[in-house]
């Protein structure tokens, strides 16, 4: 960098950092609202977390949702769904988890289910065109929420030994932090929403930690490549504008993101669909996050180690 660069500290500059307490507080509301809407209010598993039967079907005429719900009532299987899926003649016909007292007794009654199911709409609707049919049992469920769970608290404290080696510990909080913050916001929306959750929308939540650790990883690079150029200034200047000389690269990498994901969502169906409305949600709070979160919690974590940088005059 150049002498000249380095005089001109205040060129094209955005205050981030004298703004951080307030979007620090716009976070807290955030992520508490998140986690009082899953506590309270919970999700909508599906069928990969909670068990029970899924029928994809599909018909060559005009069918209505009433109509196949009068006919699962005809079936004698109790707990069902019945939701429009894609086109105006798809639908997607869900079943609870059914559970006898023993697992073979169990497998019988799924089996019997399905073949009701299955059976009664060949005979009872013309052109029906069966597309998918899953069966998760209860105990599989379970173990797939708590695998899924522990994927994502694995990661993240793989992310706090990444970045605490990559740079310095005084880094690896705010970025497990930032990523929490993510990851709880989203969840909060789709609680909020009652989106369903399953192992796609894991999968999602997941490569929203990666894009947002990598956002991340970027405002930590400048702010150390300018930690020894400007060695007099305190640190909320150096994060400032370190921030500040990556926003373009931010910005430009988060609204490209952005377009195909919207692409996406509103070309896609089914999982695509649901995995481009994740993905979405992520792209946007961690942007947000890398920028509000992650590098403002740098100098909190300065001041906590006893830095006395962080207090120097500007």
């Amino acid at each position: 960098m150049s002498q000249s660069s380095l005089k001109d500290n205040s060129r094209g500059r955005i205050e981030f950092v004298k703004k951080a307490p307030i979007f620090g507080v716009v976070s807290l509301v955030l992520v508490l609202a998140s986690l009082f809407l899953i506590a309270f209010k919970g999700f909508n598993y599906g069928i990969d977390f909670v068990g029970g039967i899924e029928v994809q079907v599909r018909f060559n005429k005009a069918v209505t949702v009433d109509e196949i719900r009068s006919f699962m009532k005809t079936t004698g299987v109790k707990k069902s769904s019945v939701q429009a899926f894609g086109e105006d003649n798809e639908f997607l016909i869900r079943v609870e988890s059914i559970e006898g007292k023993t697992q073979e007794e169990t497998n019988a009654l799924v089996n019997s289910s399905v073949k009701k199911i299955t059976t009664g709409l060949s005979q009872n609707f013309d052109g029906a065109e069966l597309r998918k049919v899953d069966t998760v049992g209860p105990q599989i469920g379970a173990e797939l929420r708590s695998n899924g769970l522990l994927a994502i608290f694995y990661s993240l404290i793989m992310i706090l030994v990444y970045v605490g080696f990559r740079f310095d510990f005084q880094f690896a909080p705010g970025a497990v932090i930032c990523l929490f913050h993510d990851a709880i916001i989203t969840l909060g929306i789709f609680a909020l929403f009652q989106r369903e959750v399953n192992i796609q929308t894991l999968a999602a939540i997941l490569t929203i930690i990666g894009y947002s650790l990598n956002d991340t990883i970027v405002n930590f690079d400048r702010v150390r490549e300018n930690i020894p150029l400007y060695k007099r200034k305190a640190l909320e200047f150096v994060v400032n504008r370190s921030v500040n000389e990556v926003l373009s690269r931010t910005i430009l990498t988060s609204v490209t993101t952005l377009l195909a994901v919207l692409c996406l969502y509103v070309l896609g169906k089914g999982v695509v669909k649901d995995l481009a409305f994740t993905l979405a949600i992520g792209v946007v709070v961690g942007t947000y996050s890398s920028i509000y979160v992650a590098s403002p919690l740098t100098i909190v974590f300065d001041r906590l180690m006893g830095n006395s940088r962080s207090t120097s005059k500007a």
